[in-house]
């Protein structure tokens, strides 16, 4: 290890370079109403825009996690910040809505690519004593980078309009990247043969094992509501009337606390409490969050302050979902060999979620006419995640009595 790798701590490199890959997901929101004016997108079309960043970790999550390791974690890693920063200065200079579509399919590819190998790099960076501590930061990459371009979103584009604000975020990402390529350990320190080769094996085995499955479809469910809600929140103030900052502020406090939760889920396993109950409170109060802030009735809804109670709650409460998955998928892998693997097939549901959740909830915004019955779509996942946190205890259960 050189000499500047042991004075910065390379796991919080990549911890910085996920927040700064989770800044492109969260750039967009602020940015949407202006969109809205300038190039006159549909709100269908902001859906997609929103959710399009998803499409490549939906198709080509579980090839990514099996290929990470071949092709090497740190390059997969600086290839992805490379092309968040390509794509973002690019699109600076975009003016139509299809141009906008490609390109945040590529900054999809480059997140993927940050996201997936950043697990596996953290693992092989931090001492074992350390790993679930530093995992449960990891949980906070996308609430912390979206709650900053959240923050700042408004003020920047306010002040020099959306193209710069893309600039902004490009030139931040390539200083995590350069950040990457002087402080992460190389590939050929981290690489083993042995998990380069037989990835067929390793492919049969972790879709064969339900433990896997349990975890991606929980995360799936709770990655969609909280996009859907959190994506959509500028727009639903926006419409309300209330000042771009303020707007801004409230949102990146719903998004920020999101990583509040992250982070109290590692310290909670740590002290005993087991997964379902953790899971199963996650999802309870982003039910009971989104009715707060969603339900109404004959036309009057709960009042602001409580509502938004409500909106913090489904955020920081929900927040505990994420960590306590990311440490159980390690668990749940069917061999050490199959962790990046098993994160994979977990990523490629979670962006199936956040693909999915955005337009069914603008679907269903714009069939009823308004935001009042989104509350229906969050319950209707957070039953499915109490499900999948069940069908979780048995397998942990299971693979404890099978090593007993």
């Amino acid at each position: 290890m050189t000499q500047h790798q042991r004075l910065i701590d390379p796991s919080w490199v990549v911890i910085v370079a996920g927040i700064c890959a989770a800044l492109h997901v969260g750039k967009l929101p602020p940015a949407l109403p202006v969109l809205q004016m300038q190039m006159g997108i549909t709100l269908l079309q902001a859906g997609f825009l929103l959710s399009l960043v998803q499409m490549s970790g939906m198709a080509l999550g579980l090839v990514v996690g099996l290929s990470a390791d071949s092709f090497g974690l740190k390059k997969t890693m600086m290839l992805g910040l490379s092309l968040l920063v390509s794509a973002s200065f690019v699109g600076a200079g975009m003016v139509d809505v299809t141009s906008l579509l490609v390109l945040r399919a590529i900054e999809g590819f480059g997140f993927l690519c940050v996201v997936m190998s950043g697990p596996a790099l953290i693992r092989a960076t931090v001492e074992p004593q350390h790993l679930a501590a530093r995992m449960s930061w990891w949980g906070t990459y996308m609430p912390l980078g979206s709650a900053l371009a959240l923050l700042a979103g408004p003020f920047v584009i306010g002040a020099m309009g959306w193209p710069l604000w893309w600039c902004l975020l490009a030139l931040i990402t390539w200083f995590a990247l350069v950040l990457v390529w002087w402080c992460v350990p190389s590939d050929s320190a981290q690489l083993k043969p042995t998990v380069q080769s037989r990835w067929q094996q390793r492919l049969s085995l972790t879709l064969h094992t339900p433990g896997v499955w349990y975890v991606s479809w929980c995360f799936a469910v709770y990655s969609s509501q909280w996009m859907a809600v959190v994506g959509f929140l500028p727009m639903m103030y926006s419409q309300t009337g209330m000042h771009p900052a303020l707007n801004g502020v409230l949102t990146a406090i719903v998004a920020l606390v999101n990583a509040s939760g992250n982070i109290a889920s590692g310290q909670l396993l740590q002290r005993g409490w087991h997964p379902r109950q953790l899971i199963a409170i996650g999802f309870t109060c982003m039910a009971l969050g989104a009715m707060m802030a969603f339900v109404v009735i004959d036309g009057v809804g709960l009042p602001f302050a409580l509502r938004f109670v409500g909106l913090v709650m489904f955020s920081s409460v929900g927040g505990l979902i994420p960590g306590t998955l990311f440490s159980t998928a390690v668990k749940l892998a069917p061999s050490d060999q199959t962790v990046s693997t098993t994160v994979g097939w977990m990523q490629q549901w979670s962006a199936m979620g956040q693909f999915v959740g955005p337009p069914l909830v603008v679907w269903v915004a714009a069939s009823i006419g308004g935001w009042q019955w989104t509350w229906c779509v969050t319950v209707g996942f957070s039953c499915i995640g109490a499900i999948m946190a069940f069908k979780i205890s048995q397998e942990l259960a299971h693979k404890n009595l099978t090593h007993a």
